[in-house]
């Protein structure tokens, strides 16, 4: 086996270079730590990218679809999902305080959350009366089709941060921005009990990785 590079981007940071400054497959490389009989770290991160589509498709595996490649096997798979759950939650903890008061920015709030989720997922905001973050929370996942939502599981965290409103989102999956008419019906039980509670409702949005509908914008709010 070749050993000339299995170490190279190890090797490049400490000669100096900077983490980012190292190409997608290096990052996997020095993730997967080793390679395998006949094949060196780099030759086998460069098979995981290129059987995932890059690093969407990689985030999108499962961890038994990653450990079933070749080479990579569940440790490693491990490894991999480790990795890209510290960056989850890092961009997800650091935007507490942020104000998102338009659509646009509750989208770009969302996205490193919601991209590449293969089932639909519920989503709160928890606001003050500045518009900035309180608390995010996924409140619950669903089917490919459909997610299932309660009043109470929605208002009981706003009420116990004393939010003075939230904003909701769920993502669709299938990459369409129509909303259901399920969709609709839970905006307008939210708008309700957010008015009994005191805690009004923003708006609702349906996020995909490119886009986004508003369902203030939209007028269904």
């Amino acid at each position: 086996m070749d050993q000339s590079n299995v170490h190279l981007p190890m090797q490049k940071c400490f000669n100096g270079c900077e983490v980012k400054t190292l190409s997608d497959i290096e990052l996997i490389a020095v993730i997967l730590n080793t390679g395998t009989s006949g094949k060196n770290v780099i030759n086998l991160a460069a098979d995981v990218y290129n059987k995932c589509r890059g690093l969407h498709g990689i985030r999108k595996s499962g961890l038994r679809e990653l450990a079933m490649l070749k080479g990579v096997g569940f440790a490693k798979a491990v490894r991999i999902q480790c990795a890209l759950e510290m960056g989850r939650r890092i961009t997800n903890g650091k935007n507490i305080g942020e104000i998102i008061d338009t659509p646009y920015k509750v989208w770009k709030y969302l996205l490193p959350h919601s991209s590449c989720l293969p089932q639909e997922e519920f989503m709160v905001i928890n606001l003050n009366n500045r518009n900035q973050v309180l608390k995010f929370s996924s409140i619950s996942r669903g089917t490919v089709t459909q997610t299932i939502i309660h009043p109470r599981e929605i208002f009981r965290e706003a009420i116990k941060e004393s939010a003075s409103s939230i904003i909701v989102a769920h993502n669709h999956p299938s990459g369409s921005l129509k909303p259901s008419e399920e969709d609709l019906r839970a905006t307008k039980r939210l708008m309700n009990a957010g008015e009994i509670v005191g805690i009004p409702l923003l708006d609702h949005l349906i996020v995909c990785e490119d886009s986004f509908l508003s369902m203030k914008e939209e007028g269904y709010l």
